[in-house]
């Protein structure tokens, strides 16, 4: 998956002009559906995401890669499940969610998401 910032051009018969998605963009829409999905703790990024996370910038696309090929859309996201909650079943529904949100807001063709458990977690009570 590239690093780069990629755009996806959807084009139409009768448009005024083109469209173009960013691939962050897309990230964002995953990383939203992922943490609406009951059971999900949140997003599991790498180090400088933990980072700019603490310093008190906010990274909805964090935990989330995006693949933007010509009309499809391949996406991996690293989530971290709340204990006691079922990993295959909380997986399955992230999957749904994302994909349909994706494919609502872009158009696009959701071809693969894939879930990375990267962790499990115990509720905070605070």
């Amino acid at each position: 998956m590239s690093e780069e910032n990629i755009e996806y051009n959807i084009k139409e018969e009768n448009s005024l002009g083109q469209v173009q998605i960013a691939d962050e963009v897309v990230a964002i829409i995953a990383g939203l559906a992922a943490q609406e999905v009951e059971g999900v703790y949140r997003l599991a990024g790498n180090f400088s995401n933990e980072l700019a996370s603490k310093l008190g910038k906010k990274n909805h696309g964090k935990g989330v890669k995006v693949e933007l090929l010509p009309g499809k859309v391949k996406v991996d996201i690293s989530i971290e499940v709340l204990y006691e909650y079922s990993i295959p079943k909380v997986s399955s529904k992230v999957q749904e969610k994302v994909k349909q949100a994706i494919e609502t807001m872009t158009g696009l063709k959701v071809e693969e998401v894939n879930i990375r458990i990267a962790g499990v977690r115990v509720k905070d009570e605070n």
